[in-house]
């Protein structure tokens, strides 16, 4: 009977883990070695399989997805890796096509180094292999483990543990890879935020940018760093691209970090954790957005007010902004045409729009009016503070204070003691490691003492957040009277409301019922947005 020629494919893989680990696991290395077997035990080699940079622990690998395929149709009959671990460290799957999948299709698999060949299923290699697949796959998970502690202590020491800089900024060069501004695109950041702080929608700036031809992050990334572009991106620009710039603090020079995980070190889909396990480092790199504007984005993202556009694309400032006394309802933007053939806006109670007087009453009022009648009390509340700034802001301090001086000296002074703590438990998981490199440390007693310390971190980390978090919100709300202050004097002589003015400074505007005679006063109750309100806050009749 004449022996079927045996036609090889060579299959070669190195994880990013495996380059760190030296030359030995090399592509070049794998290549010489496979070459060299088949050559002497007269396989013709068909081709080369190489995935580089990618795990062992999953199957969804381009080249081994070919590797397999060119075996199930006849191309190749023989598959030669250096040993078990380069063609898979799941033992589960690596099992399933070796027991079933390869004697179903007539495939030969040789792993060199392991003296694996299942032509011969009565070798001691082959009654061994269970156990070695097992090994594998012990060692991935080991691998995983100390991956994520480096991560995690580098991210606590607050290097820079992305891939690749987010846009606005290109990777630093210095040790800890702290982000460096990049000009251009930083112009756009800025661009975006100052353009929702005025009003502006996440889809709304992202039709703008894409009708103007701005180049989207992956495109710009492309065009001016060559880095890979997918064959079918198109330069659009996403509402929920807008979305993530506008809420990460990154762009106020804060560092958020370990924001996504994965199932396992098997199931790599990622997830994005809570926002109380990340681990954030203040005040790393130079910021793009002052706080002040990131705190005006943020206002007008806790503000009642999404606002409404209507047919004809015209957003009413305070679309959004307006309440019914009676019902708690919003009001609602409706136009009429005047006798000369304009439109003219009023306001009504949303309810008694939809559903007539059995549900409210109508809360009718000019659209104009109501503007006029904002804008000065705006601009009467902003000389009154020109008038008695002290006055006002000493009583708005006394009545917000909420930590004792003491208080916060106390609990920035444990927070010192925390991140002094965390530097000490990074340094000894760098000698705990180093011992083990050396032969000091047994590898269970080292991962043992990494982990302990990792956890405290984790711990520490959590608890460091919580305090800087508390500490940020007392300073804030003592700084917001004079934040107010400043917004608020800055409209003294202002010309017209806008949409900017009332996310900056209103809560609410509470417009009470048509008065049933001309004698019966109309109330407008104006709400201001922080807690100044309480000081200043008064009611207007007209």
């Amino acid at each position: 009977m004449k022996q079927e020629k045996q036609i090889a494919g060579l299959y070669m893989r190195l994880s990013q883990e495996d380059e760190r680990n030296g030359e030995s696991l090399s592509i070049d290395n794998q290549r010489h070695i496979l070459r060299k077997y088949a050559e002497e035990h007269g396989f013709e080699i068909h081709g080369e399989y190489i995935d580089d940079g990618v795990s062992g622990t999953t199957f969804d690998r381009p080249q081994v997805q070919k590797l397999l395929d060119d075996a199930k149709t006849g191309v190749i009959n023989t598959i030669i890796v250096k040993d078990l671990s380069r063609f898979g460290r799941n033992y589960i799957e690596v099992g399933q096509y070796l027991d079933y999948v390869f004697p179903a299709f007539g495939i030969r698999f040789i792993a060199i180094q392991d003296n694996v060949d299942t032509s011969n299923r009565d070798s001691n290699a082959m009654e061994m292999m269970p156990i070695m697949n097992v090994f594998n796959e012990w060692h991935a998970a080991n691998t995983s483990k100390k991956i994520r502690a480096v991560k995690r202590a580098n991210a606590t020491e607050g290097i820079y543990t992305a891939n690749k800089a987010i846009y606005g900024y290109v990777m630093g060069t210095d040790k800890k890879r702290t982000p460096v501004t990049d000009e251009e695109a930083a112009a756009v950041v800025k661009r975006i935020f100052e353009m929702y702080a005025s009003g502006v929608s996440p889809q709304k700036i992202a039709e703008i940018f894409t009708k103007e031809g701005i180049p989207s992050p992956a495109v710009y990334a492309h065009e001016k760093y060559g880095k890979k572009l997918k064959p079918d991106a198109l330069n659009i620009w996403h509402k929920s691209t807008i979305r993530e710039m506008l809420n990460n603090i990154i762009y106020i020079g804060h560092m958020p970090q370990l924001r996504w995980t994965s199932l396992s070190y098997k199931n790599k889909k990622r997830f994005r954790k809570d926002e109380s396990e990340w681990t954030v480092i203040y005040n790393t790199h130079k910021p793009i957005i002052s706080q002040e504007l990131w705190d005006k984005v943020h206002e007008r993202m806790k503000s009642v007010s999404n606002g409404r556009t209507t047919k004809q694309g015209y957003t009413h400032p305070l679309s959004g902004f307006l309440f019914c006394a009676d019902c708690e309802q919003k009001m609602k933007l409706a136009t009429h045409k005047t006798k000369n053939g304009s439109l003219s806006y009023y306001f009504n109670c949303g309810y008694y729009a939809r559903y007539g007087k059995h549900m409210c009453s109508s809360h009718y009022m000019s659209a104009k009016d109501l503007t006029e009648l904002i804008l000065d009390d705006i601009r009467e509340m902003a000389r009154r503070i020109v008038l008695d700034e002290k006055a006002i802001r000493d009583e708005f301090i006394h009545h917000n204070a909420e930590l004792e001086e003491n208080a916060v000296k106390s609990a920035k002074k444990e927070l010192q003691t925390k991140k002094n703590r965390i530097e000490e438990l990074s340094r000894l998981m760098q000698i705990a490691y180093e011992d083990r490199m050396k032969g000091k440390m047994p590898e269970e007693l080292c991962f043992g003492f990494i982990k302990k310390y990792s956890d405290e971190q984790s711990t520490l980390t959590t608890e460091i957040a919580e305090l800087e978090a508390k500490l940020y919100e007392t300073e804030s709300k003592q700084q917001s009277a004079d934040d107010f202050i400043r917004n608020i004097k800055k409209y003294l002589n202002a010309p017209e409301l806008t949409r900017e003015m009332c996310y900056e400074l209103l809560d609410r505007v509470v417009v009470g019922g048509v008065p049933k005679s001309k004698d019966e006063a109309r109330t407008i109750d104006i709400v201001y947005k922080v807690d100044l309100a309480s000081v200043m806050r008064y009611r207007l009749r007209k």
